[in-house]
């Protein structure tokens, strides 16, 4: 690609829209919500593997080709800004093929304390009670209970991501990856931004954390949950209680590997 690539990943709701936001703020830069090519990137992966019967005739370096080539078909004229940052969840499991694509590529993983994910996306369904969400696969069924063990299992919203944060923290291929709170981003967004673009290398900018936006409410709606991707104008740390029952906010308060710095064997930038 002409321009340089970043990646957005980690947590769900833990911020990544949000520094959308804030990056979409300045001129050269595009930033979004999670998008589809991710997905591509993945289906690219596996049609071009032992799986099709016409793989033989595809080589590694056509593989590479092929991968590079999605970025720029998809972020071509549409997306004309020079620092281009794809976001998906996915990406934290892929550091290894990023690198070996895009070596000056940084990933940007967004965390959160755990028990405040399941407590957040647990207040987007009640809010949305009308309509079945597609987090759940649009069952009207469940209970806080089952809800939780869905979101936290390997194949769910937050278990996925939860576990390839981890590969990705404690990985050989973690130099290029940032962990940033959402604690941070919301108490204090210039420190967060600061560090940011000293991650990625680019000049800084006069951010305004005071008229932040971002509109998905088209996707939210037909995701059934409004709300899914709402960005308040002002960046502000709010306190509320949990609405989780107590036993389920335990299960996951001290799943925040990333804040213990025993565990940060590879010297991964936290923020």
């Amino acid at each position: 690609m002409g321009r340089r690539l970043h990646f957005i990943s980690g947590l769900p709701r833990s911020g990544s829209t949000l520094l959308a936001g804030l990056l979409g703020q300045n001129p050269q830069f595009h930033a979004g919500m999670s998008g589809p090519v991710g997905g591509l990137f993945n289906t690219l992966q596996g049609e071009m593997s032992g799986r099709n019967e016409y793989s033989v005739f595809i080589t590694d370096a056509q593989r590479r080709r092929v991968l590079e080539g999605l970025f720029d078909a998809y972020y071509a004229a549409d997306h004309p800004a020079e620092v281009v940052f794809d976001t998906n969840r996915i990406w934290c499991s892929k550091l290894r093929v990023l690198r070996e694509l895009f070596p000056a590529a940084k990933v940007i993983a967004c965390v959160r304390h755990m028990p405040w994910i399941i407590d957040s996306i647990e207040q987007l369904v009640r809010k949305n009670a009308f309509q079945p969400s597609s987090i759940f696969n649009y069952q009207p069924g469940g209970t806080v209970y089952s809800r939780a063990e869905g979101l936290a299992n390997g194949d769910g919203m937050v278990g996925f991501a939860y576990n390839a944060l981890k590969e990705a923290y404690y990985g050989e291929d973690s130099a290029n990856l940032l962990l940033l709170q959402y604690e941070t981003l919301t108490n204090d967004p210039a420190k967060a931004m600061k560090a940011i673009y000293d991650f990625i290398g680019e000049p800084a900018f006069a951010h305004d954390f005071d008229n932040v936006s971002y509109d998905a409410n088209e996707f939210d709606l037909r995701a059934g949950t409004p709300g899914l991707h709402t960005v308040r104008k002002k960046i502000e740390a709010r306190e509320r209680r949990t609405i989780l029952p107590p036993d389920v906010f335990r299960r996951f308060e001290n799943d925040a590997f990333w804040r213990d710095s025993n565990l940060n064997l590879r010297g991964v930038r936290v923020v």
